[in-house]
């Protein structure tokens, strides 16, 4: 499932005991990497980089937390385990009987 980002701004956040955490204000994004890292209740509008610091400490989530997203976003205390990119295994290219016969062995 996906979902537009533009969706997100303005979504109620709740944990999983059911308390309210605030609305999204700003998404922070590793454009390096490619992907989410911290959603913040307050906006980042500030005069002074001690108050940037303290909402990015103090009102903020980061996205590995987030369990789930639909009507709201649903986020627990600790990270949720990440989703690896699984690779499959390198198939044979002829049939397992010729691999097991006529290959070399490693």
């Amino acid at each position: 499932m996906s979902i537009r980002l533009s969706k997100l701004f303005g979504m109620e956040v709740y944990d999983s005991e059911a308390g309210y955490k605030g609305k999204v204000y700003e998404i922070i994004i590793n454009l390096e990497k490619g992907r989410l890292e911290t959603i913040t209740t307050e906006p980042l509008k500030v005069k002074t980089k001690s108050d940037a610091k303290k909402i990015l400490t103090e009102k903020s989530i980061p996205y590995a937390n987030v369990r789930s997203v639909k009507d709201i976003i649903l986020v627990s205390n600790r990270p949720v385990a990440p989703v690896e990119d699984s690779v499959p295994e390198e198939q044979p290219k002829y049939s397992s009987r010729y691999t097991s016969k006529y290959a070399p062995r490693r």
